[in-house]
């Protein structure tokens, strides 16, 4: 039965993937770039199955006995399924104080397991694949809703920056976080600014994208809706044919940003500002202690209030993107810190570009709420999370849309086109 039901789970599932493969290879533009970068996907995947965190290890071993349970008790396992507590045959039992993140991708890996027979290589198979058609239909959006900019910026920072390809492959969380954002992003801004209609399965879609994000990251998904929320506000406004001036169009973000911060931290304790600021420290001081002998971020005076946070966030911003930088710590830290000089490289050309009046062609409320979300999580990352190792995983949430908007810019967009895009 179990053989049964994993064969056809997997052949609906290439069926529909091959339609879509398809559909999406006639594409005029980006065709034939499809492969390409879904061939360098692969290889990402197949570099993390081979050598398995032990986050991944940790949650696919989960996932497999709670898929014992599926088949043996489905009350129990739906139980566990919509709780934080899960217990199997009285002898492993795993309770969680809290919201957890590992036990939530766990829930996702015991259904998947259903179609991948528990092996954990399938399972990083479709989890890489779920990532990659996101990532593509953002990509694929873009271009069609704002042909006047280049369909390669996209490109190059979801589906091809190695980082971002290479942590968004197997089973890591930041499959589902990059991949949910790209395909929320992408639904809001074909609502936004293309032609698409509400319909049943966009809205579907957008509400379980949006429900996956947040129960991701929590606060990375508050910080992602705040700036589609604060950018929804302004389209609206500017459909009825005012907040056309750019600082209107920044005061009605903005307001629209508080307002949504103060409700929502009278609806979850959690969104308070002495929750947050309290939370941001503790996860600074155990991540610290665990990296002690090695490259890692440090504050010189960094207190649980407000303004400890803002005088901080500056720094933790910029390390966030510059670090690690390429002769600190071991050989994984160096080839990062290459990566790095090659994005401060294109965001200098991006400055460079933007006082010159040439930073490109993108709607400016939207390239506002993307700059917003990019800053906050970047300062959000920097000022929790000390380990460079785990800071550099972490900000593969908010790398792809940084490279997005650092090659809006004409000099920029003038290479892509060379190479054809």
């Amino acid at each position: 039965m179990k053989l049964i039901v994993a064969i056809s789970l997997n052949a609906a599932l290439a069926v529909l993937f091959w339609r879509w493969l398809r559909i999406q290879l006639r594409e005029p533009k980006l065709g034939r770039w499809l492969l390409p970068v879904l061939a360098l996907k692969l290889l990402a995947w197949v570099a993390a199955c081979w050598k398995p965190s032990s986050d991944a290890q940790h949650m696919h071993q989960f996932s497999t006995t709670m898929t014992l349970q599926l088949w043996e008790r489905p009350g129990a396992w739906l139980q566990a399924m919509l709780g934080n507590e899960f217990h199997y045959n009285k002898e492993l039992y795993l309770i969680y104080h809290g919201y957890s993140n590992t036990f939530f991708t766990a829930k996702i890996l015991s259904i998947l397991n259903l179609a991948s027979y528990s092996s954990s290589w399938w399972n990083g198979l479709y989890l890489s694949v779920f990532c990659f058609v996101a990532c593509w239909t953002l990509v694929q959006t873009l271009a069609h809703t704002f042909p006047q900019t280049p369909a390669g910026a996209a490109l190059i920072g979801f589906l091809v920056w190695p980082t971002v390809v290479y942590w968004s492959a197997g089973i890591t969380k930041e499959s589902l976080v990059v991949g949910s954002a790209a395909g929320l992003v992408a639904v809001v801004i074909s609502w936004l600014y293309g032609k698409t209609r509400f319909s049943v399965s966009n809205v579907l879609a957008l509400v379980l994208l949006a429900f996956l994000q947040f129960k991701m990251r929590y606060f990375f998904a508050a910080l992602l809706f705040s700036a589609l929320g604060g950018l929804t506000v302004v389209r609206m406004i500017q459909q009825l044919g005012t907040a056309r001036q750019r600082w209107v169009v920044v005061v009605i973000f903005f307001a629209t940003i508080n307002v949504g911060a103060w409700i929502g931290s009278e609806v979850v304790l959690v969104f308070r500002p002495n929750r947050i600021t309290l939370q941001l420290l503790r996860n600074y001081n155990e991540l610290g202690k665990q990296s002690r002998e090695r490259p890692r971020i440090t504050f010189k005076d960094f207190t649980p209030n407000i303004e400890s946070v803002v005088q901080n966030a500056p720094q933790a911003t910029w390390e966030t993107i510059s670090r690690p930088w390429f002769w600190e710590g071991s050989t994984m830290y160096k080839v990062a810190g290459v990566e790095n000089l090659l994005l401060l490289g294109i965001l200098a050309i991006a400055l460079l570009a933007l006082l010159r009046g040439r930073a490109g062609k993108l709607p400016f409320a939207l390239v506002v709420a993307m700059l917003f979300y990019c800053i906050a999580l970047a300062a959000l990352i920097g000022l929790s999370t000390p380990n460079l190792g785990t800071m550099n995983r972490y900000r593969v949430a908010l790398l792809p849309f940084v490279l997005w908007l650092a090659l809006q810019n004409e000099y920029a967009a003038r290479v892509l086109r060379r190479i054809g895009l």
